[in-house]
């Protein structure tokens, strides 16, 4: 088992031990300090002195804070940890703009002020652990020499924020601000690690030579520096001292400021660069608080990795009854990580509860769970419920054993709770009733009240279940006859639904003495069957209704277009019908047709489609196929027929209708066909085995607009020419586009293109009209007849 060491107990406490690393990164602070060079340059030249004198890179560490290799062991292998020795002073630092004094040289004859002061802040160093630390060392150093009121000092995230990580003087107030509102971009601190370069601000915010910025730290702060901290390849952090006199930084403080940040580095460099969890709250009251509780309670740290996550917890104080797996108790678990003691805390569902609550503040409260302990026995695993609040920047984790009969009445409570029902129990000797709580609420009754007598359960009931239970009841306390019986009761909520179940338990005579068993509220389920029922009445009630409404609409469509038997014979035309409805649905939908013959001798054919289906379509079908046909009858032309048709949609009927239509008028004296169209798919002329669409004139859809443009079109017929009129339910399929229908139809009929005298379009339809039909179809097959048959 490996452990974290503990932190000191007092603030000023010098530690047994330091760590390799900690020695290194505070041996490279003292020569980044002394000679301005980077954390690289520090670690190169520890490198070089080691070579040149023969010694490891430990010892020379130790000879830099020593100023002396004598005294000192030699780095035997396998020496993990040393004493921290105090810093030596540095030589004097150059003046104001000159290069500092290279690493070596002979210090001055009189020692400055600065040099004082960085013997002291190098000692001072040597023993922080935390960035809370750090910043309380400094301002204790800095308060006579420089005026430090206040020191701050802001991590850099890895996200590229910022986080206040340690302060002194600052007061809890500004610093809890500061904490949930941290400087952003445009602030002194984010300048600093940005640019890495220090920032003198020396007047007050607001006041006569410098406005307020944003960041600015929180209180009256006549002046405040800022100096980048870097660690290695950037700035890690930034450092803040703060005035309160409106004084500037003379030359040498500013000198001397630069040298601390410099000396901070390597402090800095070697511990986690995030703050400890209990900065406002004194870590020895928790850990005293935690030592006079029974219960089982832990202080927690969270460990990050360089990312930002949480890949373990710290224990910093717990309480004696808290026992870990590895047998360690109460304070002999500080310092040790959290999962090496408890490792089933890493269920997934326990780590997330515990991250949660440490982003966020919100409590956590966790599923009982087994967990082995020391003690325990292995047949019997206790149970453990884990909850947790955020104090600070950690956890305060607590949890509570069950014990087995705990665990027990615990699943029969969920066992009650989760099935809607609860037990009962009835000494028919001495009258004494016990009923679990769930039954209480099954029955609306306040528990004040107390339990219902075995005899008198029926007259909760209403009054048509109550025979029934009365027998039931009564035949279980006669003869000890078990029941099972559904009932209904009235409460406050209503109606509900209950089914009671009971058995009786016998003397030896067989005579019984004790009824028990349960109650479970079905109100639920039984409101589900009502439903469910009542769903199909309904549904077989509109069945009934649109199979009424499509007969009536069967018949209206038969009496408004009947359908010719043979082939009509309108102006020396041979016109052959099918009508097929739609087999999908219960609905008749409004396809029709026309072939007359006009009284000029001419003919015309007309093919439709309205919208929709049912009662209202097969009413402006018929509408619109007598009108159109009395238009063209009294003189109209084509497209004046359209346009009227088009204005009766428009103004008539609610809701408004829409249809598709194509009108043709055949003049046999000159074999000319004129037509025009309202958004219908064009007819196909065949002729000589050949199959094209005409090219449709202008024509939008009826009842779409307020006058719409229409046109006409002509095209002159030869003998034995087949002109096909259609709606779309002969074209249309749900997985192709219209051009895809189109190109089909046209090899059907060319492939289909029967003799003249031939009037069945059975097998046309039946290559087109594959699989189930969603739509009407209504075709007219119109051959031109041959001189000799003029009207046969």
């Amino acid at each position: 088992m490996t452990t974290d060491p503990a932190p000191a107990a007092e603030a000023g406490a010098v530690p047994d031990v330091v760590a390799p690393e900690a020695v290194l990164e505070r041996a490279k602070g003292v020569i980044m300090a002394l000679t301005g060079s980077t954390a690289d340059e520090a670690h190169a030249e520890l490198l070089r002195r080691a070579r040149a004198a023969g010694r490891t890179l430990l010892d020379e560490c130790w000879t830099t804070l020593d100023g002396t290799a004598s005294g000192r062991p030699s780095s035997a292998a396998g020496t993990a940890v040393r004493r921290m020795p105090a810093v030596p002073a540095p030589a004097s630092p150059a003046a104001h703009g000159d290069a500092p004094a290279a690493w070596g040289s002979a210090p001055a004859p009189a020692e400055d002020a600065n040099a004082a002061v960085l013997r002291r802040v190098g000692r001072a160093l040597v023993r922080v652990r935390t960035p809370m630390e750090l910043a309380r060392r400094l301002r204790e150093q800095l308060a006579d020499s420089v005026g430090a009121d206040a020191v701050v000092v802001f991590s850099a995230l890895p996200d590229g924020g910022l986080k206040l990580t340690g302060h002194a003087g600052l007061g809890r107030g500004p610093a809890a601000r500061w904490r949930r509102d941290p400087p952003g971009d445009g602030s002194p601190v984010a300048e600093v690690v940005h640019t890495r370069e220090p920032l003198w601000l020396e007047s007050a915010a607001g006041s006569e030579g410098r406005p307020a910025r944003p960041g600015d730290p929180p209180g009256p702060w006549g002046s405040h520096a800022w100096l980048p901290i870097g660690t290695g390849g950037g700035p890690a952090a930034a450092l803040g001292v703060l005035r309160g006199p409106r004084a500037p930084f003379a030359p040498r403080t500013r000198e001397l400021l630069r040298s601390v940040a410099r000396l901070c580095s390597g402090p800095l460099g070697s511990f986690d660069a995030r703050p400890l969890p209990f900065e406002d709250v004194s870590l020895p009251t928790v850990r005293a608080v935690l030592d006079a509780l029974p219960e089982a309670v832990l202080a927690l740290a969270p460990l990050r990795s360089v990312s930002g996550l949480v890949e373990d917890y710290r224990i910093e104080a717990a309480s004696p009854a808290v026992v870990g797996l590895t047998g360690l108790s109460g304070r002999s678990l500080v310092g040790v990580r959290l999962l090496e003691s408890f490792p089933a805390l890493a269920d997934e569902h326990t780590w997330e509860g515990l991250r949660h609550t440490l982003a966020t503040g919100e409590p956590y409260e966790g599923e009982p769970m087994a967990y082995p302990s020391p003690d325990g026995d292995a047949a019997e695993l206790p149970t453990f419920s884990v909850r947790a609040r955020r104090l600070g920047d950690g956890l305060m984790v607590t949890w509570s054993r069950y014990e087995i009969a705990e665990r027990q009445e615990q699943r029969l409570s969920d066992v009650q709770r989760l099935g809607n029902l609860g037990w009962t129990n009835w000494n028919l000797l001495t009258g004494e009733v016990n009923w679990s709580p769930q039954v209480f609420r099954i029955f609306g009754r306040s528990s004040a009240d107390g339990p219902v007598p075995y005899g008198d359960l029926p007259g909760l009931v209403v009054a048509e279940d109550r025979p029934v239970l009365r027998r039931a009841v009564d035949a279980l306390a006669a003869e000890g006859r078990a029941f099972d019986v559904p009932f209904r009761i009235r409460t406050a909520g209503g109606v509900r639904h209950l089914r009671a179940v009971a058995e009786a338990v016998t003397d030896p005579q067989g005579t019984p003495v004790e009824a028990h068993g349960f109650v479970q509220d079905l109100t639920a389920q039984r409101s589900a069957e009502l439903a469910l029922v009542e769903s199909e009445r309904m549904m077989l009630t509109q069945h009934g209704m649109l199979r009424a409404e499509r007969s009536l609409a069967s018949r209206l469509q038969q009496a408004l277009l009947p359908l010719p038997h043979e082939p009509v014979r309108p102006g020396g035309l041979r016109v052959d019908v099918a009508y097929l409805p739609a087999q999908s649905g219960i609905q008749v939908g409004g396809d029709w047709f026309s072939a007359i013959e006009l009284p000029d001798g001419d003919a015309l054919c007309v093919v439709g489609d309205v919208a929709g289906h049912g009662i209202d379509a097969v009413a402006t079908m018929a509408q619109l196929r007598f009108t159109a046909k009395g238009m063209v009858i009294t003189g109209s032309s084509l497209t004046g027929a359209l346009s009227r048709l088009n204005a009766l949609l428009l103004h008539t009927g609610e809701p408004r209708a829409t249809a598709t239509m194509v009108l043709a008028r055949y003049d046999p004296r000159a074999r000319r066909l004129v037509w025009a169209q309202a958004g219908h798919p064009p007819p196909l002329l065949l002729r000589d085995g050949e199959a094209r669409f005409l090219k449709r004139p202008t024509g939008m859809l009826l009842g779409a607009v307020e006058n719409p443009p229409f046109q006409e079109a002509e095209c002159l017929l030869e003998p034995g020419d087949r002109i096909l009129l259609y709606t779309d339910g002969l074209i249309e399929r749900p997985s192709e586009g219209i051009d895809a229908g189109l190109q089909r139809l046209a090899r059907a009929a060319t492939g289909h293109d029967e003799q003249p005298g031939s009037a069945s379009l059975g097998p046309l339809l039946a290559e087109m009209l594959r699989g189930e039909r969603r739509d009407d179809v209504c075709v007219l097959d119109i051959r031109v007849m041959p001189e000799e048959e003029p009207g046969a």
